[in-house]
């Protein structure tokens, strides 16, 4: 039976909550620019502090009859940015005069709260190192690109956690993006006398911010060339551009990075069923977000429609994203609407994505061309154009024991993969794997012999997307779950 064919439907976000969320601080970037900056105790933490405060552009102004061996040196040789006063004796009330915030290292509780009550008594922010209770604000974690500025806080509960988020993303920014934030500052006033509010300044700081996350060094010596580039690209570009991005398998993880800066830069996201929702939120909140889901024996999309919303959306000068489960160029369709769109001389790019199979083998923790059991792997549709086995494959290939096959889309048709494999001379005792909702919450996995695989896909259902997945690799993955002697297949789920 014919599938059904259904329209693009728009999918609007759920509306916010009224009110923002409770935060147990508000984050701020407070610029301490010639403001004096008082810092009590000689201690090496108390160092760190006025070194950070100094870097910032502050006035520091230490008290403290004795320095650690630290603190000396860093007075020594002076701060990139603000300066250094060093008043040989302890704090007292008429130190805060002037001072734009307070900072102190008190080990005694005494100490603290005199010196947090004397701070408040003249109306200066204070904060006592380590002690959140005399804290009127947080230092937190700092990734520093600057003019590039990221703070990280966990109110003071959690410090160490705040440092591995440091970790994480200074691993996902370039070395080099406070060059390209820099000329960013130099450049933004000829934006803005030569671009139009709106898509112009869009386009242009989207391609600016691509090759900013290039990886790219900033071209020093032709820094002005590449302005004038990007802005003539901004004025005259009528045209919009297609993104095929692949979405992976589900999880929201098994995005990259490339894909995530797609979807945030996009005005339009046509995308499939079988995307996860949490994929779409990290999406730019502005972008229209249009259905056009296409799954078999079910209600979906023409292809033939999707082209042409594409091709119309690109004609208006949006950038549209395709965003298709798993990766768009692995039985994605995306040779074919990449033909259409060249056809029109609309510019296309392709972000690949995690595919099923791959997740698969990370799931069991097996590799498809474990070289003790298979030397190749291969990528079969589990159906035709017209909804039968595929007769144009290699069946007689695909039996070579040192061959793992992946078959896609291929749950209807399960019987008879299982028969013409055993038919071509495959032993029925070859272990075989299926998979229902690869990396979503509902996963659920069924290992067995090839004999059963009928049986076994039938008790995974349809409502979910099913790999299956045929080779000597998978033995391994048979012993351990059901021992080394048993013959009988199981189902467990994702928790199990």
């Amino acid at each position: 039976m014919m599938p059904i064919s259904r329209k693009p439907v728009e999918v609007k976000k759920s509306r916010r909550p009224a009110n923002v969320g409770a935060l147990a601080c508000l984050p701020m970037f407070y610029s301490l620019e010639g403001k004096k900056v008082l810092v009590a105790g000689g201690s090496e933490a108390a160092a760190w502090k006025a070194e950070l405060l100094a870097a910032s552009g502050a006035e520091v102004h230490i008290y403290a009859l004795a320095l650690e061996h630290a603190f000396a040196e860093l007075l020594k040789s002076g701060s990139i940015k603000g300066h250094f006063v060093h008043h040989e004796r302890l704090w007292g009330a008429a130190s805060f005069q002037g001072m734009a915030l307070a900072i102190a290292d008190a080990p005694e509780e005494c100490e603290a709260r005199a010196f947090a009550s004397a701070a408040k008594l003249s109306g200066v922010p204070v904060n006592v190192i380590d002690n959140p209770p005399y804290c009127d604000f947080q230092f937190g974690s700092i990734v520093n690109r600057s003019p590039v500025v990221i703070g990280i806080s966990t109110n003071g509960v959690a410090p160490i956690l705040g440092q591995a988020i440091r970790r994480k993303i200074e691993t996902l920014l370039p070395v080099n993006l406070q060059d390209w934030a820099k000329l960013a500052g130099d450049i933004r006033d000829k934006t803005l006398r030569f671009l139009d509010a709106g898509q112009q300044r869009r386009r242009f700081w989207e391609r600016f911010s691509d090759l900013a996350f290039s990886g790219k060094l900033v071209p020093e010596s032709a820094a002005a060339d590449l302005t004038d580039t990007l802005l003539d690209e901004a004025q005259n570009s009528g045209s919009g551009r297609v993104t095929l991005v692949g979405a992976g398998p589900g999880d929201a993880e098994y995005l990259t990075l490339k894909a995530v800066r797609a979807l945030q830069s996009a005005d339009v996201i046509l995308f499939d069923d079988l995307v996860d929702d949490a994929v779409l939120e990290l999406a730019r909140r502005e972008a229209k977000r249009l259905l056009v889901g296409k799954r078999g024996g079910r209600e979906s999309c023409r292809q033939e429609d999707i082209n042409e919303m594409m091709v119309s959306l690109a004609r208006q000068g949006k950038h549209v994203v395709r965003l298709k489960s798993g990766d768009p160029m692995i039985f994605g369709r995306g040779g074919e609407e990449l033909d259409r769109l060249a056809k029109e001389g609309i510019p296309a790019t392709v972000v690949p994505g995690v595919t099923s199979a791959s997740a698969m083998a990370a799931r069991l923790g097996i590799s498809l061309t474990h070289r003790d059991h298979a030397q190749s792997v291969r990528f079969v549709t589990g159906h035709s154009r017209h909804g039968a086995l595929p007769e144009n494959v290699d069946w007689k290939g695909l039996v070579n024991p040192a061959t793992t096959t992946v078959f896609y889309m291929g749950a209807r048709m399960a019987r008879r993969i299982s028969e013409r494999l055993i038919e071509e001379g495959m032993d029925q005792h070859t272990p075989a794997v299926a998979i229902s909702g690869i990396s979503s919450a509902d996963e659920t996995i069924w290992n067995g012999a090839l004999e059963n695989l009928e049986a076994g896909v039938s008790d995974l259902g349809l409502e979910r997307p099913v790999l299956i997945a045929v080779g000597q690799v998978f033995r391994k993955q048979t012993a351990s779950v059901f021992g080394s002697h048993k013959e009988e297949a199981t189902l467990y789920s994702r928790s199990a």
